[in-house]
């Protein structure tokens, strides 16, 4: 068996990935990318820099845990950098990378698409628990 170079197993390796397959790295960069609080994060950089309490303020509801547990991932994946200012107090700035840049396109476009059919989708689940109320399990036409 020949021996292979790291360059060459990576690229054999982009040649196999399929993310329906549960152990792959594609399909477990889904399930991040899938996270409400990464979607979140991503489209609030998207205009441009923000320091950590700004991002707090802004993403009402996350935890001062889960938001530092996020940033560290976007971090690790280079979607993000984190720019630490020394002063009193510390400033700690979040900004995407060009990666994160092109992640945020599509995550934009999900969260738009999200608030401009929010009504629709009310309509639908409302139809739906009106239909299947009657019957627990079975779906009626």
């Amino acid at each position: 068996m020949a021996t292979t170079t790291a360059a060459e197993r990576r690229a054999q390796a982009r040649v196999e990935y399929d993310a329906f397959i549960k152990g792959c790295a594609t399909n477990q960069l889904l399930a991040r990318l899938s996270d409400k609080w990464v979607s979140l994060v991503v489209c609030a950089l998207a205009p441009g820099p923000l320091r950590y309490s700004d991002l707090a303020r802004k993403l009402a509801g996350v935890s001062p845990k889960m938001l530092t547990q996020t940033l560290r991932a976007l971090e690790r994946d280079g979607l993000l950098t984190r720019e630490i200012t020394p002063s009193v107090p510390v400033r700690v700035d979040y900004e995407l990378t060009p990666l994160g840049q092109s992640l945020a396109l599509l995550l934009t476009a999900v969260k738009d698409w999200a608030e401009t059919h929010m009504d629709e989708v009310h309509v639908a689940r409302e139809h739906y628990d009106t239909e299947s109320a009657g019957s627990p399990g079975v779906l009626q036409k």
